[in-house]
């Protein structure tokens, strides 16, 4: 495991952000989304929609952190973002979930930095902030095809719950499943590393909103 630590997203790590982001959709979403939907994302509006989500986030429990490796000088390699649940955490038709329900929005480790124990590191740290804020639950989507998410949060957990939907992506629908798990009362040690294949990390985002989730 890489020497590394998570600390919280501050307004000059926003460019950083939006650049793992795009870069990470593009090698873990090739074959899940249109190569033209993936191509016209836009890196500065990206970063726009970042600084906004790290300098006035809509509620003090809507967190984005960041994964720094440590080596001759700090890279920040991947980021994850949550909040209270809303309405985008839900499957079609589906009422509110429990208020204390925290969603993951955007768990990302940039390909080059996957399997050194990022992800596993940005996932601990998120849950002991849901555990501090008083959420008991979490809820997270991935795509039908996403084995690497799907392997790195049920190694960590999680498990499916049973919700579906298929996102409409430039008139293509890609289905997608959640995962939940218990947020646990007291802290457990991150596991060693990441358990997806080697060039496709760990990877939660939804493609419909270009950026973090209001």
């Amino acid at each position: 495991m890489a020497l590394g630590y998570v600390r919280p997203a501050r307004p000059q790590d926003a460019g950083e952000i939006a650049r793992i982001q795009l870069a990470t959709w593009r090698v873990a979403y090739r074959r899940l989304l249109p190569r033209h939907v993936l191509d016209r994302l836009d890196e500065a509006f990206l970063a726009r929609q970042w600084s906004a989500a790290v300098e006035s986030p809509p509620s003090p429990r809507h967190r984005v952190l960041v994964a720094i490796e440590q080596a001759e000088q700090s890279v920040l390699v991947g980021f994850a973002a949550s909040g209270p649940a809303d309405e985008q955490a839900l499957a079609p038709e589906e009422p509110a979930l429990p208020p204390h329900t925290a969603a993951v929005t955007d768990l990302l480790v940039e390909p080059r930095w996957g399997r050194r124990g990022h992800g596993s590191r940005l996932l601990a740290a998120t849950v002991d902030l849901w555990r501090e804020d008083g959420f008991a639950t979490a809820v997270a989507w991935a795509f039908d095809g996403d084995d690497a998410t799907r392997k790195f949060l049920t190694s960590t957990g999680w498990e499916p719950d049973g919700a579906a939907r298929a996102l409409d992506v430039d008139d293509m629908l890609v289905p997608q499943f959640r995962l939940h798990v218990r947020v646990p009362d007291e802290p457990v040690p991150a596991p060693p590393a990441e358990t997806g294949p080697a060039g496709a990390p760990p990877a939660e985002a939804g493609p419909a909103q270009a950026g973090p989730a209001a």
